[in-house]
Order: structure tokens, then sequence, then C-alpha cells
């Protein structure tokens, strides 16, 4: 058993807190000559122990609370990284910084389970990460010197979800915490599955690469254009007999659950957070790729709850975990005019932890802070979503036109189609599309110009005249289809897009440019229930209520609001046969067939979308 138990190693972690450094600490293995590395087997309650670093600045003299992450990903030298960019600013603070690979992963001992739910409190021998996440923290105070008996926890995506668990039974020396692009619901909005549209790309891969070993696995494509390569691997019955062949977990779960069931409830956390136990500063990016739903649902959660505020929301311009490195001044070829990952890590991010762990400082952060993407400006806010901003009614019309005028009477055709072939699928980005990790295109996906998917047969779009004023939006984003298809089941994904003037003075190369502020799949056999799915009556008028979630974001005056719709985003989405079967996991190749689609705008019909605008196109405070 490796644990840090010696009065030695203990005499060199009080030397290099309050000592100036000698010989033999400076000799241990450090990927940052600020730091004193100590690693440590830290036993559980049920016997299993979990690599752990310990990190503790050089030349200290005062306590210092912990700041602990946790990790499915390896800790390896991710210390030194986020010293560098993430850390960077709570490390000038001055903190004993913890790192520690889960349970089952890389160095740690015990078996591994994809995002494990959280225990049955019933059982005194259960255990979760939470427990593990108390029992670490139980570790650290007894045994690493010179702390000051607090903890905070942070960490993005998976750590984040990390970070969550560990406030569900928190130990009484976590104070605070900050759970950044967690997921919240693996079926309804996050990695997994969006309305319970199964995520392909993401899915497959993210499973081969956490459940083939201990270690991060990159699934080896044979063709450069993974689009081709999951269209001819067609149905998803294909996957297990061509290559998990019944040995990834999760993918095993995702065949015996294709619908919301008790499975997917159980690791959901709107059955748990039901009290806000330690101060939480939410984290979020309006273009996160992977796990925007979440953050912004635990926030709500909470805030049902937030007795005496201590439950914070900050969402940025960036992608998933975009806040934690580089000065975030741009993502792809959209700008921000001007440094805001900085801006969190230093302004934010830093202040709010030295206040709950360290006394230090008057709290200034607001209960929301947002960044509006269009004026590109940092707004703070009283509550989220603002109560000024006011529903209005974006309508589809003839011609391609969207107005805030509903459909007249009158004669013609009252519908807009198209052919939805799962043979030839829309990508979601332009091809090639390369692998999800560590493909450079994923992470910058969701502002990429859509103009590769508008005027295609098979994608529908309306747009506004050009605007004369701004038309600002914050709060929550819906659209209302009301649809009919010639299958039994298909997917709806509905864009919004903001279109730049074709004369664009700030950029020329971006004249027409269209930026997609929000855009989510809804599969049909789920409009009435995510427990129970039923096939649809084919030709029959359906309403759909398809939510696009939160948002902050300006159209600015000369710009255009587009809305585009279509049946397929793939490899993104999986491919729905558009023929109802029970379960799309089963389906054989066979099963799949084209669909003539049908997207209404009669005044009975008015299929829109409904945007929060702000009166003032600002909304509150500007920073």
């Amino acid at each position: 058993m490796r644990e840090l138990r010696t009065a030695a190693w203990l005499l060199m972690l009080a030397a290099a807190l309050f000592l100036p450094t000698p010989a033999a600490a400076q000799q241990s293995p450090d990927s940052d000559n600020r730091f004193v590395k100590t690693e440590a087997m830290v036993r559980m309650r049920d016997g299993v122990r979990l690599h752990t670093a310990i990190y503790a600045p050089r030349g200290v003299k005062e306590p210092l609370p912990f700041l602990l992450l946790r990790t499915p990903y390896g800790i390896g030298d991710r210390a030194g990284r986020a010293f560098e960019h993430y850390l960077h600013d709570l490390a000038e603070d001055g903190y004993l910084f913890v790192f520690q690979d889960i349970r089952g992963r890389y160095k740690s001992e015990g078996t591994f389970v994809m995002e494990r739910p959280p225990r049955d409190r019933a059982n005194p021998k259960a255990i979760d990460e939470g427990t593990d996440t108390h029992d670490t923290i139980e570790w650290l105070l007894k045994n690493v010197p010179a702390n000051n008996g607090k903890a905070g926890m942070l960490g993005i995506s998976y750590p984040g979800w990390l970070t969550v668990m560990a406030t569900l039974e928190p130990h009484p020396a976590l104070k605070a915490v900050s759970p950044q692009a967690s997921p919240a619901d693996q079926f309804l909005g996050d990695d997994f599955h969006h309305n319970g549209a199964f995520r392909l790309s993401y899915g497959f891969e993210y499973v081969a690469m956490m459940e083939t070993s201990k270690i991060n696995f990159s699934f080896q494509f044979d063709r450069h254009d993974t689009y081709e390569w999951y269209l001819r691997l067609g149905a998803l019955s294909n996957v297990d007999r061509l290559y998990f062949h019944g040995k990834m977990p999760t993918w095993n779960d995702f065949l015996a659950h294709p619908n919301y069931d008790n499975f997917w409830k159980k690791q959901a956390f709107a059955p748990y957070l039901t009290r806000v136990t330690v101060p939480t500063l939410n984290v979020a990016g309006w273009f996160d790729q992977e796990d925007f739903y979440g953050p912004l649902k635990i926030y709500e959660l909470l805030e049902k709850h937030d007795a005496k505020s201590q439950n914070f929301l900050v969402v940025g311009p960036w992608n998933h975990g975009g806040w934690s490195s580089g000065d975030g001044d741009k993502l792809g070829r959209i700008s921000f005019d001007g440094p805001t990952g900085k801006h969190f890590r230093a302004r934010v991010q830093a202040p709010w932890f030295a206040h709950y762990l360290k006394d230090k400082g008057k709290l200034i952060q607001p209960e929301a802070l947002t960044f509006q993407t269009g004026t590109n400006r940092w707004v703070s806010h009283d509550r989220w979503p603002p109560r000024d901003a006011v529903a209005r009614k974006l309508y589809f019309h003839a011609d391609g036109r969207l107005s805030f005028d509903p459909p007249p009477p009158g004669p013609g055709h009252k519908f807009d189609g198209y052919r939805s072939d799962p043979a030839h699928p829309v990508p979601y980005r332009p091809r090639p599309v390369t692998p999800t990790y560590p493909g450079p295109e994923w992470k910058v996906w969701m502002v990429e110009d859509q103009r590769f998917a508008h005027q295609r047969p098979d994608v529908l779009s309306w747009e506004t005249e050009t605007l004369k004023e701004d038309v600002a939006v914050a709060g929550n984003l819906t659209a209302r289809l009301f649809a009919s298809t010639t299958g039994s089941d298909c997917d709806w994904i509905v864009k919004l897009i903001d279109v730049y003037p074709e004369r664009y003075a700030k950029d020329p190369t971006m004249g027409g440019y269209q930026l997609m502020v929000a855009g989510e799949v809804f599969r049909a056999r789920y409009r009435k229930s995510f427990e129970k799915p039923e096939p649809v009556v084919p030709g029959q008028v359906t309403e759909y209520s398809i939510d696009l979630h939160g948002n902050h974001h300006c159209f600015r005056k000369g710009h255009k609001i587009m809305v585009q719709v279509q049946s397929t985003w793939f490899p993104l989405i999986d491919r729905n046969p558009q023929k109802y079967v029970p379960n799309i996991f089963e389906a054989k190749d066979a099963d799949f067939q084209v669909a003539r689609q049908r997207v209404w705008r009669s005044p009975r019909f008015a299929s829109h979308v409904v945007l929060p605008v702000l009166p003032n196109a600002g909304g509150e405070r500007g920073q």
C-alpha cells in the first residue's frame, strides 16, 4: 500500500509550506518548480485506493485551503498545463492543489462505471463519487499539514459532474464548488442524447475512449472523413457485431435503455438537487458542443432552493471548456473583441474562491453574469432568465420569409416540404468530418458558417428582412413546429441563425456569414412522452415544441434572422429509420426509408420560434 504516512513526508511538506525549500524537496518529481509534488494512494471506505497528487506551493507561510480536481482522464501532467492557464490565477493566490484519478481509471484501483449514479443511502456500505470525494477530503485534512480546514472543488465536463456529485452529501470542510460544463441529464440534453435522439459520433467515440482500457483510447478510423465511415457502418445494430462485441458497458446500456427509463432518471440530477449545500458557481459556454444543457439545468434546479443566495451562474462565448485556456477573444472566425477567458479566470473564478475559502475580499459576483454575443459585452443580472424579456413569436411565411407578423389567411400552399433520405443525410459540419478527438473541427463546429447547408434541397430556410434596429434576446428559446411526415417516425432539427450583412465593414471576409446562435434536434416518437414513445401518424399535422435552451444574443441592425429546418444532422445524430421501430439500436439496414417532410405555416398551423426579446436590446448592467 503506497500511502503518505511517514514522518519524513510530513516534514518535507511542512518545509514546502513554511520554510526555505530543502534539497530533498527540490528532487521531488515536479512539473512546476513553484510546487512540491507528492503522490499518494488514498484509501476509500471500501478499501479501494485512489491515485492522488498533492501540489504544495513553496515558501508559503500560512495555512492554505485545498482545491480538489478529480478526473477520469488521467492526472499525469495535467497539473502543469492547468497551472499555466486554468489555475494560474488561483495558483497566484495560493492553494494546496489536489488531483485525483477516479476509481477504475489510470492508476486508481476499483471498477470504473460511467457516471456512477448516486448511492442508496439506506445501504451504509454503498459508495459513489460523492463518498469517494468525502473520504478524500477527510484523508487530506488528517494527513496533509498546514491546511486551513477548508476545501473547494472545481472541474470541467466529467470533472464538473464529479463536482456536483460531491455536493449531494458534502464533507463539512467543502466550502465552495464550481461545476463547469457538467452534464445533468444524458437522455434529455447532454453528451449522449438530445431529446431522445442519440448523439452517434460522440457516443461511439467517447465509449471507445473510456471503456477500451483504463486509459484514454482513440478509435482508429480507416477513412479520413468519418461522415463516410459512419454512413458505411449502417444501422446502429452493426456496431456490436463489427466492433464492440458486447464488451463496452455503456454501449450495452444504450441498447438496453433506448427510452427515458429509470436507468437514465437515476443518473440525472433532477431528483437530487433539492437544496444548495455548498456555495456554487455554475459555468457554461454558449457554444458548448458537448454539455450546454447541463450547467443551465443545474443552476435552474438549485435556484429553486437558494434561500441564502449561494447559487451563481456565468455563461460566456465559449465552446466546451473554452474558458480554461487562452485569451478567449475568438472562437473559430467569430471575434468577441476581448479576452473573455482571461477575464473569467482572473476576475470571476479566482476572487470567488478566495472569498469562500480564504475569507478574502468582498463578494461582488452578480447572481448571473452572461456574455451578450453580437454586442460582445458582459451583462450582470439579478436573476436568470431576465425578468424584462418579452416573448415574441417569429413566424414562418411563404417564399422563405420570416416575420413577427402571423401568417395571413388566403389561398395557396400553406407548407414547405423536402425529401429526407437517410442514405444522403445532411452533415452537421462541412465535410470532411474528422474524429471528435483529437480533430480540431469538433471544438468550433457550432460557430461554423451554415451556408454549407443553406439551399440544400433537404434543408428549409426562412429569413427576415434586414433588421432596422437591434433585436436582443435573453432567456429560453423555443421552436414550435407544425409538421407532417410520410413516415411513422423522424427527426426535426431547428437552427436559429444570425445572418451577417453581405458587406460587413468590420471584417469583409465575414460578409453574408450564417452564425448558428442555437440549434437542437427532436425525435418525433417522443412528442408525447420520453418514457413511452409512439409512432407518428403518417400525413397528420403534429405540433412539436422544441427547447432551444437559454441564450443571450443581439441580432444587430443590418443583419437578418434566419431559421433552418432539416431532418438529419449526421453523424452528430444517428439516422432515424423514418419508420417506427421499437428500439432504433436494434434497427436493421432494411428499416431505413425515404420520407416526405412538410413544415406548415398556415394561420391554423403557424410554425414559429419564440424569442425572449429585451425591450432595450441590451438588458441590465453591462461590464
